[in-house]
C-alpha cells in the first residue's frame, strides 16, 4: 500500500523537492550578505541616532523580494489543500479504482491512514522548510520592517516559524475531508479554497488577538508613535497619531490605539483630515498662533514637549514581540487539533460508507 501510494505520488513530491532546492538555494546564497549589510548599517547608526532613517532605507532596497516570499509561504497551505488534499480519494471515487484496492486484503482504515500519513508528512514537511528557510532569511528585514509588515503583523505572522506546518496539514486533510463528502474534484478544490481562505482570515481577526491577554499602556507623543504635526491657520493643532506602533516596544501588534486628553477620555473625531490608513488625525485645543506650537516653532520640536507637557498621551492594546513563539506553538496546535478531527471524521465515514 506504501509503494502503490508513492508511485500515486511521485511526481508530486518530485516537482516540490526540486523547487524547495531552488529557494534553499537562493536563500542561502542571498541571506548572509542581506545579514551583514544589516549590521553593517546598524553598527554605523547607532552613534549618529539614526537607526530609523537606516531601516527604511534598508527595507525599502529589498521589500519587493520581502513581500514575495512572505506571499509564497501563506499561500503554499492553501495550494497544497487545493492539489494534494481535494483530489487525493475523490479521483479515486470518481474513477471507481478504490473499489479494487477495498476487495482486497487492505482494509478502508488502512488504505485512508497510508494516503494521509504519507503525503500529510511530506505535506507538513514542505511548508515547514519553506517556513523555516523564509523566516532565517528575513530575518534582518523583519527587524527594520515598517509596523505594518512586523512579525507579529496578520499579513507576516503566518508565514513565519512553525505556523506555515500547522496550516498545510489542516488545509490537506481539510481537502480529503471534503473531497470524500462532495466526491467530484473540481467542486470539492474549490470549497476547500473558500473554507480555507475564510478560516485564514477568522483566526487572526477574532482569534489570535486572544490567545493571550494584550498588554495596555499609555505612551508620551514622540517620533515613534507620531507621523507628524500641523497647525492649519486659524485652526487647532493637528496630530498625525500612528496607530500601528507603541514607543519602547518595537514590533508589537497593536490591536488598539487612540489620544486621549490629560482627564484620560479619549480624543475622537478631527478637524475633517484624513491620513494613511495606519494613521489617525486628531484635533487638540493647543495654540497654534504663538508659542511651541506655532508655524514658526513646529519645526524645533519644543511642540511635542508641549503636547507631552499638557498630558496629552497615546493609549494603546497590543501584543508585545515576546509573544511570537507562544503565538506560534498556540495556533500552530489549535491547526494541528482541527486537523486531527477532520482525519477522524474522515475514518469515521470511510468505515461506513457503502461500497
Amino acid at each position: 500500500m506504501i509503494w502503490l501510494t508513492w508511485r500515486q505520488f511521485r511526481g508530486s513530491a518530485a516537482m516540490t523537492a526540486a523547487v524547495l532546492v531552488v529557494l534553499a538555494t537562493t536563500l542561502a546564497l542571498t541571506g548572509p550578505g542581506l545579514a551583514s549589510g544589516y549590521a553593517a548599517g546598524i553598527a554605523d547608526c547607532i552613534p549618529d541616532d539614526t537607526c530609523p532613517d537606516f531601516f527604511d532605507r534598508f527595507f525599502g532596497e529589498y521589500d519587493i523580494p520581502f513581500l514575495a516570499l512572505t506571499l509564497v509561504v501563506l499561500v503554499l497551505p492553501a495550494l497544497i489543500g487545493l492539489f494534494w488534499g481535494a483530489p487525493l480519494i475523490t479521483r479515486e471515487l470518481e474513477a471507481g479504482t478504490h473499489l479494487l484496492v477495498w476487495n482486497q486484503s487492505v482494509t478502508r482504515g488502512r488504505w485512508l491512514a497510508v494516503k494521509l500519513g504519507l503525503i500529510g508528512l511530506t505535506a507538513v514537511l514542505a511548508a515547514g522548510a519553506c517556513g523555516l528557510l523564509v523566516t532565517w532569511w528575513s530575518g534582518p528585514l523583519d527587524r527594520s520592517a515598517v509596523p505594518e509588515l512586523a512579525m507579529m503583523a496578520p499579513l507576516v505572522f503566518g508565514a513565519r516559524g512553525i505556523a506555515p506546518m500547522g496550516y498545510a496539514a489542516f488545509a490537506f486533510v481539510l481537502g480529503v475531508t471534503v473531497g470524500m463528502l462532495v466526491r467530484r474534484t473540481l467542486p470539492a478544490m474549490a470549497l476547500t479554497l473558500a473554507v480555507f481562505v475564510a478560516i485564514q482570515l477568522a483566526v487572526p481577526l477574532l482569534v489570535r488577538p486572544h490567545l493571550m491577554p494584550p498588554v495596555t499602556g499609555t505612551f508620551e507623543i514622540n517620533r515613534e508613535n507620531m507621523d507628524g504635526l500641523g497647525a492649519p491657520e486659524g485652526g487647532s493643532l493637528q496630530i498625525f497619531l500612528r496607530t500601528s506602533a507603541v514607543p519602547g516596544h518595537a514590533g508589537a501588534w497593536v490591536l488598539s490605539s487612540r489620544l486621549v486628553d490629560p482627564s484620560g477620555r479619549t480624543i475622537s473625531g478631527g478637524d475633517g483630515s484624513s491620513g494613511p490608513s495606519s494613521t489617525i488625525v486628531r484635533a487638540v485645543p493647543v495654540s497654534t498662533t504663538s508659542g511651541p506650537c506655532s508655524p514658526q516653532g513646529l519645526p524645533a520640536g519644543g511642540c511635542v514637549a508641549e503636547i507631552n507637557r499638557l498630558g496629552y498621551r497615546q493609549r494603546a492594546s497590543y501584543q508585545p514581540l515576546e509573544r511570537f513563539w507562544p503565538f506560534q506553538w498556540i495556533e500552530t496546535g489549535i491547526y494541528a487539533l482541527l486537523a486531527l478531527g477532520l482525519a477522524w471524521s474522515s475514518f469515521w465515514w470511510i468505515r461506513r460508507r457503502p461500497s
